[in-house]
């Protein structure tokens, strides 16, 4: 196998000046836990900003089973594919936790556009941040094993303060573990097998129903030790789907 080259996710975000600017043309809500704010196929207007809170974007599979293609946390967008002309929304968008949100219809947004032109661009550029995050999203799919799926996802994940411990390691209870699965696009078993090779290699350890993970750092440490060369590991192969992954 060659070298695995990994792109960092887009840490971008909008400011709070930004988001400030936005808020004059927006509306703003409150979302508790659970709470799903749109469906797919449904007419799609404007796009959201997170002020607070997470807001998992999910595609139904089949009973049981979803893929999260991202999630959105504060100062960061989505659905933003209201902004095209007839749109319509691509996944579920649902609040994670208690969340709240600016909701810029289409034609407050093409008034922010004429009005605040300085704070368009920067709100356009945040966009275009998240979709170049979506593409590497897409090739990490097409290109990487399961378990270097799952240990980019915990990375990403670290990257969120709700995730992460005083300690900096990352702390997944049940249903935590269900959207890491679903955000690697892997079966529940298939994401159990590289845990527990992770425990093996005393960067997770598991305590009840709760998995633990080393911090960002450490993982960091094993992808530089590990992914750099094509004699490094052995990638084993799993059976996903029905399809042979390595």
């Amino acid at each position: 196998m060659g070298e695995v080259t990994m792109m960092k996710q887009s840490s971008a975000r909008l400011s709070r000046a930004e988001i400030e600017a936005i808020g004059a043309y927006a509306a703003k809500a409150v979302w508790p836990a659970g709470f799903t704010l749109y469906q797919r196929g449904a007419v799609a207007d404007g796009l959201f900003v997170v002020l607070r809170g997470r807001i998992v974007l999910r595609s139904r599979v089949k009973a049981g089973r979803g893929f999260v293609p991202a999630l959105a946390t504060a100062g960061e967008t989505f659905g933003a594919e209201g902004l095209a002309p007839g749109g319509h929304y691509a996944t579920d968008a649902r609040a994670d936790d208690e969340s709240e949100t600016y909701h810029l219809s289409g034609a407050r947004y093409r008034a922010f556009v004429r009005e605040q032109p300085q704070h368009a661009l920067v709100l356009i550029g945040q966009v275009m941040a998240e979709h170049a995050s979506l593409l590497d999203k897409l090739r990490e799919l097409a290109t990487l094993s399961v378990e270097q799926r799952l240990v980019a996802t915990l990375m990403r994940m670290a990257q969120d303060a709700s995730f992460v411990g005083d300690d900096g390691r990352i702390t997944l209870d049940a249903p935590q573990y269900r959207l890491l699965c679903e955000m690697v696009g892997a079966t529940r078993e298939s994401v159990s097998l590289v845990l527990s090779r992770l425990i093996g290699d005393g960067l997770a350890e598991r305590r009840g129903t709760t998995f633990v993970v080393a911090p960002a750092s450490e993982l960091a440490q094993r992808i530089a030790d590990t992914w750099r060369s094509d004699t490094a590991v052995p990638w084993a192969v799993e059976k996903e789907n029905g399809r042979a992954s390595v």
